[in-house]
């Protein structure tokens, strides 16, 4: 669901600059006074999976299209709202500086469709009030239903909102009912898809680490009230996300994610030919100059001779006829990526821990 930047008049995409900005720094005002101590370094890491998560686009059968998750109802359930829309805005400013998926004008608007409409809205306006509606200790059952239903309910607003930022953009091309009627669909089966991942892995961990819950409407009645710094979680977690970029992103399908495939459906074309403002030339040149790992490919490792089939509307991700895509360039643009994620992520949490300690004093 990464818009590009022609999907976007510079007004809209203005506006939803501020509107989430406006969010952001509310969340930073939340996560500065968040007591915990393992919040940041697991900040990072979760950072890091996401934006490997994200390179690993699954098919949707029957459809000839693709998915991947969007991770902002995983990490709010893990870390609380706040904390999970800052993650989700930080890993998609590094995919769009630096990986070319989605434009900077279209980044805004980015951060409200894949993270507020899920973190600050399905995630406290939906997934807390039906488990504290499902008793102290829901079942496993239920609890996966919960999380399912959310997860969908944040892809459908997520969705919704890409259809309204081209309406209120004069995108013609893109005609309200037509566009609607192929993009909630194809993001309910994707958000069906996320949510029992995101319910799956919620369910090992509530099991495995109930002590990271014990604030949350999900903490068990045995569940410790102090929290041990979580060092081998962390460490797994990296691991993991080392292992998603490097390995799993090989296996990313080759159709064209939910976003092009309503566009194509929807025009005949995979990506719409407009007229540029001068502001939308301006970004694009500086996203040409910083986005050094187009295509996730590292630059001296890319395969030139490799046949192209499909590309990504504003992402820049180009899908292959050989699947699995065994590509080391693939693997250390993934890695360089997460890293570039964790370190933004801790950087913003400790500059914001640091303004507590000063307000403090």
């Amino acid at each position: 669901m990464h818009m590009a930047d022609a999907l976007l008049s510079p007004a809209v995409g203005v506006t939803f600059w501020l509107a989430s900005g406006t969010a952001l720094a509310w969340s930073a005002r939340k996560v500065r006074h968040d007591d915990r101590a393992h919040l940041v370094p697991l900040m990072g890491v979760l950072g890091a999976f996401v934006f490997a998560a994200m390179m690993i686009n699954f098919t949707i059968p029957g459809t000839g299209s693709s998915g991947h998750i969007g991770g902002g109802l995983l990490l709010s359930i893990l870390i609380g709202p706040h904390a999970a829309l800052i993650v989700i805005a930080s890993v998609l400013t590094v995919q769009a500086l630096f990986f070319a998926d989605g434009g900077i004008l279209a980044l805004g608007a980015n951060i409200f469709n894949v993270g507020v409409c899920t973190c600050l809205v399905a995630y406290p306006l939906l997934y807390r009030p039906l488990l504290a509606f499902a008793g102290a200790s829901p079942s496993p059952r239920r609890l996966g239903a919960i999380t399912v239903l959310a997860a969908v309910v944040g892809l459908q607003l997520g969705a919704l909102g890409v259809v309204t930022e081209t309406q209120l953009s004069g995108i013609s091309s893109l005609p309200l009912s037509t566009f609607l009627l192929l993009m909630q669909p194809i993001h309910l089966a994707i958000g069906l898809v996320e949510g029992v991942a995101s319910a799956a892995l919620i369910l090992f961990m509530r099991q495995a680490r109930p002590d990271l819950f014990a604030t949350s409407v999900l903490a068990l009645p045995v569940a410790p009230k102090r929290v041990p710094f979580p060092t081998r979680l962390i460490a797994g977690l990296g691991a993991l996300a080392l292992l998603v970029a490097g390995v799993f992103s090989w296996f990313a399908s080759v159709q064209p994610d939910g976003l092009e495939w309503s566009i194509t459906r929807t025009t005949g074309h995979p990506e719409l030919q407009t007229t540029e403002s001068a502001l939308h030339a301006s970004l694009s040149a500086v996203q040409k100059k910083l986005a050094l790992f187009v295509n996730y490919k590292f630059p001296l490792a890319a395969k030139p001779d490799t046949p192209d089939i499909a590309t990504r509307s504003g992402s820049g991700k180009v899908a292959k006829q050989v699947w699995p895509a065994v590509d080391a360039g693939t693997s250390l643009a993934g890695i360089i990526g997460g890293a570039a994620t964790l370190t933004l992520v801790m950087g913003v949490g400790y500059v914001l821990r640091r303004r507590k300690v000063r307000a403090a004093l």
